[in-house]
């Protein structure tokens, strides 16, 4: 039974202070205090990549030094190996060339004491002040010649086009009846 107020106890007997809960790593495991003073770095292994033959060089080559059957050929590529040239600057393992710089520029910085005292805004009232001026003169050029661009509203005001004169409407049907010009005409509408 377990005593009032007090969780049952278990019958499994804990290990010494000396015992370390958990897995321990067997390599080097220096804690905490490893990782933070000692950063752990690999050195990069040379890496050599073995390129492809370059066939157009070597068959342009071969051209060159007087080749012209298959075995003539044959026999320059087995003893004449070129290889492509790696299109690739960086591998891993390569260093840099000198004079190459990665990124993108900074943008040139903005002078803080120019936003302080509103010289941007100031530059964009002397830009709109010269516009104005401008649209002025220019618009009183255009009063002082007394030139008006003509629009077709100018022009049919100035040359009206010409009244039409009205006419009674007549039906379709009698538009094309003759008058009559002769008594036998005449005669010859009543027989129809």
């Amino acid at each position: 039974q377990p005593e009032l107020g007090k969780p049952m106890r278990n019958c499994y007997s804990l290990p010494g202070p000396d015992f370390t809960y958990g897995m321990y790593m067997h390599k080097r495991d220096g804690g905490v205090p490893e990782a933070i003073g000692h950063w752990d770095s690999v050195k990069a292994k040379p890496h050599k990549r073995v390129m492809p033959r370059d066939f157009v060089a070597m068959g342009r080559a071969a051209v060159g030094e007087g080749c012209t059957t298959a075995r003539e050929f044959a026999l320059y590529y087995k003893f004449k190996d070129i290889r492509c040239k790696d299109k690739q600057i960086l591998r891993y393992g390569c260093k840099v060339p000198p004079g190459v710089t990665f990124g993108r520029p900074p943008r040139p910085p903005t002078p803080f004491f120019d936003v302080m005292q509103h010289r941007y805004k100031e530059m964009w009232m002397e830009h709109q002040r010269a516009r104005t001026v401008v649209q002025h003169v220019v618009k009183k050029k255009v009063g002082m010649i007394g030139e008006v661009r003509e629009n077709r509203t100018t022009f049919l005001r100035t040359h009206p086009l010409p009244r039409k004169e009205e006419s009674f409407w007549h039906p379709q049907r009698f538009q094309k009846v003759w008058a009559p010009h002769s008594p036998s005409q005449h005669q010859r509408q009543l027989s129809w």
